[in-house]
């Protein structure tokens, strides 16, 4: 049986990075959490909703900011499995309707047939055994209930974040990155068959950033956080030096140094039968 944690995921994400992956980490667009509400049974709730690989709460503060959908759950439970990652949780997720817990992908913890909504941001590439999380995510769903992964990624259409994606990229180390669609081999396994229905809905967009928070970004990615000194030092100064040359950046406020920083994000749904 394959571990439940990838290695460089529970070193990368460990103790003492999670303060940093919580600030730089990007939220999601709006559009696409209205588009995920749409296809719910029940879209103006009460929702029950559980969040796996929850991480520091950032798609979570996301969902419960969002005008429709924040108000529309009525309970929301996380699930995530770095004691790191769930202390950083419980700081930033001030809300009576919500609990994180210890768990993983394929042991949530939940009831039988208790969510309207489970859904993965940012994590589902992590997982080490498709088969059985869609197993368990059809046990835990309520009929007609849905599976929403959700992912941000850099657009390399624009240079000088591909030259930004270039560096960074080739310390990987291996890792299941959602870049490499690994994580397709999910419509493959006899597990898909619990659900009827299936959409993949891309967007792209754009957040106001800095060079320095472009670079500290980077240094919140687990294969990166798991690097000696001095093969981070030398990641720093090429992204420092891609990001100040800008080749193709688009100014918000030049003289506040406020650019574009273009992401495209996907969202897949699954609909229980």
């Amino acid at each position: 049986m394959a571990a439940e944690v990838h290695r460089i995921a529970e070193q990368g994400f460990g103790e003492g990075t999670n303060a940093l992956y919580d600030a730089y980490r990007p939220t999601y667009p709006a559009e696409q959490l209205d588009f995920i509400q749409s296809h719910l049974s029940n879209p103006q709730g009460p929702l029950n909703v559980l969040e796996l690989g929850a991480g520091t709460g950032i798609f979570t503060r996301c969902l419960l900011a969002h005008k429709t959908f924040g108000p529309a759950v009525g309970q929301l439970h996380a699930v995530e499995p770095s004691a790191g990652m769930r202390e950083q949780f419980t700081r930033t997720v001030v809300d009576e309707r919500v609990s994180c817990k210890d768990g993983v992908f394929e042991r949530t913890g939940e009831d039988d047939g208790w969510a309207d909504l489970v859904v993965v941001a940012q994590a589902w590439h992590w997982c080490p055994d498709f088969d059985r999380a869609l197993t368990e995510f059809s046990r835990v769903l309520k009929p007609g209930g849905v599976v929403t992964l959700i992912w941000n990624l850099e657009d390399m259409d624009v240079a000088w974040v591909a030259a930004n994606r270039k560096a960074y990229e080739a310390y990987e180390q291996g890792t299941p990155q959602f870049r490499l669609g690994l994580w397709r081999k999910m419509y493959e396994v006899p597990a898909i068959r619990f659900f009827s229905r299936q959409e993949e809905r891309e967007v792209t967009w754009t957040l106001p950033t800095t060079v320095d928070r472009v670079v500290e970004r980077v240094f919140t990615k687990s294969y990166v956080a798991v690097l000696d000194q001095d093969e981070k030092d030398k990641l720093r100064t090429a992204i420092k030096a891609n990001t100040e040359k800008g080749e193709g950046r688009t100014w918000l406020d030049k003289e506040q140094g406020i650019f574009e920083y273009p992401h495209k994000n996907l969202v897949v749904l699954l609909t229980k039968s």
